[in-house]
Order: C-alpha cells, then structure tokens, then sequence
C-alpha cells in the first residue's frame, strides 16, 4: 500500500525522508498580482509587491481540486492542514477527502486541522515520517502523530503588521505604533488555533527574552525546536544560541520562510515551533 503525506504549503516542508510528500500552494494576492506558493515563486518578489501596495491583500486556500490532484496515486494518505482559524484550507479538504475515499473504497485519508501552521507543522511531518521510517503501521503512525500535537507548540514575534492592518486584523493605529517605537509583538498559537498576541515588547532582545519564557511556560524543556524567518537570519540565530545556552546538545534548526508563512510574517518575523513536555497541552487537534 503506497503512504503518502499530503499537507498545504504552510508547513514549508517540500521533501521527507522515509515518505513522499506533496505540498499543495495557497495563493495570496496583492494589488491584483497572484502568488502561489510553489518552490519557483521568490518570496523577495511578493514581499516587494507586499511593500508597494496600498490596499487590501488576501490569502486563497487550495480548492477541492487541488487537493484531489495531490491525493492522487495515494492508498493511505496522511494530511495535516493549516489552522482552520485562518484558512479554508480544512474544510477544503476534508470535502476532497470524502469525495476520495467514495471513488476508492480501499483507501484511507487521515485528515487532521493541526490548529497551527509553520514549524509547529512541520515537527508533526517529522515525527510522522520517523515513526514511518522505523517500520510503524500507517494508523498507528497517524494516531501517534495526532496525539503528539498535545507535545508541540508554537510561538511567533512580528517586527511588523501593516499587512495584518491592511486585512482588518489589527488596527492601523496599532500598526503605525509598533512601527514608529520599534515593538516586537510576541505571541502564540491558542488552543483555539488562532495565532494570540500576548506581550509588547520595546526592541528585539526583550523580545527575544519573551520568546523563550514563553516556550518555557509551556514546557519546553530541551526538545526538538524548528525556526522559521522572514528576512530574519540574525535574530533566528539569536534565539538559536539562547536557546543553546539553556538547552546545550537541543536540536534547534534554522530555515527561511516560504510564501505564505512570509506574507504572515512580515518583515523580519519569526515563527517558531518546538516540543513540550508530553500531554502538556491536551486536546489539540482535530480530524
């Protein structure tokens, strides 16, 4: 039986090692112009585009298509999507999904809203690969994985939210302050799915010091820490050896942030997922 693991291009992932992957592009458009985000489309490029409009942005997520295209030649597909709190990227799927398994009986799609996105993501592909790779049966790797989402989270820190203002997120008063006083916001991904700001902090260090007080409010402990930045190699690095100064020997690991992730990001934005204590945090998840 071919395993497959199909998600959305949230998770930044485009290869695993054990199980083939498919990354399945959100669109974003700006002033018009439409990005999808594939490996060939250079976040530079959306990012200038990003700059230089005025008005009003917007996100797509994949349709019902495009999801059944991905699932493909796959007989038991494991697919972990982006936070429904921000996307339809759940309910999109879950429809493919039923339209899949009535054409092929036999097959099997193991959906799950992750409540998250980015690098919390991507540690959920990670484990699910390894359990693969280790000789796990695909059910017994899908209900593992799932139930290690109550081991994971996710914090961010924005340098920026004039995208967010321009989508009616935020306010625009809001969005000029932390622009003009040099204000980190930092924040996490709730219970709920909903990425929650929870502090305001004056320059990146004190922010940097929030980040990891709040990775450890939630148990983090020395696990497995995955970054991602927009235009924020420094920081990240930054936080990488805080993170080591408290944790030597963690594995802690560095990318850049595909398109989608930086449209939500912003200017020097880093999203970052790592592990907690085991059933820190219950219930999250659903399939």
């Amino acid at each position: 039986m071919k395993i497959k693991v199909v998600t959305d291009s949230s998770a930044n992932l485009l290869e695993l090692k054990n199980v083939e992957l498919v990354s399945v592009p959100l669109r974003i458009t700006i002033g018009g112009r439409e990005f999808l985000d594939t490996p060939e489309q250079p976040v530079e490029e959306m990012m200038r585009a990003m700059d230089e409009c005025t008005g009003p942005t917007s996100t797509a997520c994949p349709s019902v298509g495009d999801w059944l295209e991905a699932f493909g030649d796959g007989e038991k597909i494991f697919a972990p999507v982006l936070t429904g709190s921000l996307s339809g990227c759940y309910n999109s799927a879950a429809i493919a999904a039923k339209e899949y398994m009535r054409a092929h009986p036999r097959r099997k799609v193991y959906l799950i809203d992750t409540l998250s996105t980015g690098p919390e993501m991507e540690l959920l592909l990670e484990r699910f690969d390894a359990l693969i790779g280790a000789g796990a049966d695909f059910d017994a790797a899908c209900r593992e994985t799932h139930a290690y989402l109550a081991s994971t989270g996710l914090v961010f820190m924005l340098g920026s939210l004039e995208n967010l203002a321009r989508n009616g997120r935020v306010s625009p008063a809001l969005a000029k302050l932390v622009g003009l006083l040099n204000i980190r916001i930092v924040g996490r991904a709730s219970e709920k799915g909903e990425l929650e700001p929870i502090n305001r902090c004056r320059g990146e260090r004190r922010a940097l010091d929030q980040l990891w007080k709040s990775m450890c409010q939630a148990g983090y402990s020395g696990g497995r820490v995955r970054i991602r930045h927009t235009e924020g190699a420094s920081v990240s690095a930054r936080l990488r050896q805080l993170i080591l100064d408290n944790c030597p020997g963690a594995d802690v690991r560095i990318q850049a942030n595909r398109v989608l992730c930086s449209y939500y990001a912003e200017h020097g934005g880093i999203l970052v997922g790592f592990e907690t204590i085991p059933q820190k945090r219950s219930g999250r998840g659903r399939s």
